[in-house]
């Protein structure tokens, strides 16, 4: 499976964590934090949700791709059903289908066993850039 490093400056800014990742899925999470996290309107930064997600989806997608290929966020359809407020936030990603050049992706984000948000994203395919 090829590595998949969410540590890189934005996921340490935001304390996204890897949990689970293989065979076109990953379960990443986060600590939402009331000081770091919320919003003025005394809830979890939409911005977090779905920074959670597409970091997820990229992880469920990576674990399916050669070394020598990466996967860049197309676009994705992010629902919020309930507010987030503090504690864990979980996000389960699932590649539904991968073509060649584009895979479809869903996730789900949970707080507390209870479903909040969930999301559905097509990803480009492309050939890793030489260095």
């Amino acid at each position: 499976m090829k590595p998949f490093g969410q540590e890189f400056e934005f996921a340490r800014a935001l304390g996204l964590q890897m949990v689970e990742r293989g065979d076109g899925r990953c379960t990443m999470a986060i600590d939402v934090d009331k000081q770091r996290h919320f919003s003025p309107q005394g809830a979890a930064h939409g911005g977090v949700a779905y920074s959670l997600a597409d970091t997820a989806m990229g992880g469920a997608l990576t674990s399916l791709l050669d070394g020598d290929q990466w996967c860049a966020t197309l676009e994705i359809k992010f629902n919020y059903h309930v507010r987030v407020g503090e504690g864990r936030l979980t996000c389960e990603a699932e590649v539904l289908h991968r073509g060649k050049r584009v895979a479809n992706i869903d996730a789900r984000l949970y707080q507390d066993g209870r479903l909040v948000s969930s999301a559905n994203g097509n990803f480009a395919i492309f050939a890793a850039p030489m260095t």
